[in-house]
């Protein structure tokens, strides 16, 4: 891809990113008070997508997270997460929609505004390009409060797919790499 093409899109980030950066340091002013505590629910909306260098085999997709804080540092929750792809190539041509709904569990270090966090997630995979059934997975990630309780955050995930308990250690080797980009806030 051209270097030219990629320049316009850091930009724009970094643009939308600046401005809420000086208003978060400004308004916590050192307080150091921010993320949840016990109790709080937790809603996030990310992204994820990508393109072939000539911009005719695309995917994109999206992920909603809802949790509840059981501690200051442990969420659980459900993901929804929905995918569509484009693809083209020799002999083929065709669009997907994939979907995939998880339970997951993440434990979060730190008090101040990053707050690194690992977890798990188990659930099932549905759609056109997939075969229904059950994936587990462990993920990694990262949130930076912007503000007390808004934030940015990075996450990847390794799912790995299983239709029966045997099935699941069989393929733990062959699993895939999810990674999303967004943004939450705590209520």
């Amino acid at each position: 891809m051209n270097i030219f093409k990629k320049v316009p899109l850091a930009i724009l980030i970094g643009s939308t990113l600046l401005p809420a950066y000086a208003l978060a340091q400004s308004q916590m002013g050192g307080s150091g008070t921010v993320g949840p505590s016990a109790g709080d629910r937790e809603f996030s909306l990310s992204g994820t997508g990508s393109s072939n260098k000539d911009f005719d085999s695309s995917s994109f997709g999206i992920s909603v997270d809802y949790g509840w804080y059981l501690s200051d540092r442990m969420l659980a929750g459900i993901r929804q997460s929905i995918s569509y792809a484009d693809v083209e190539g020799e002999d083929l041509s065709d669009d997907f929609w994939n979907g995939s709904t998880r339970g997951f569990v993440d434990y979060h270090f730190g008090q101040g505004a990053a707050r690194p966090f690992v977890g798990a997630t188990l659930g099932g995979i549905y759609g056109d390009g997939v075969k229904d059934t059950g994936t587990a997975g462990l993920e990694a990630g990262l949130k930076y409060y912007m503000l007390p309780s808004t934030f940015v955050q990075a996450r990847a995930e390794y799912q790995f797919l299983f239709d029966s308990g045997d099935s699941a250690s069989d393929n733990f080797d062959n699993g895939a790499w999810a990674y999303v980009l967004g943004m939450g806030i705590n209520f």
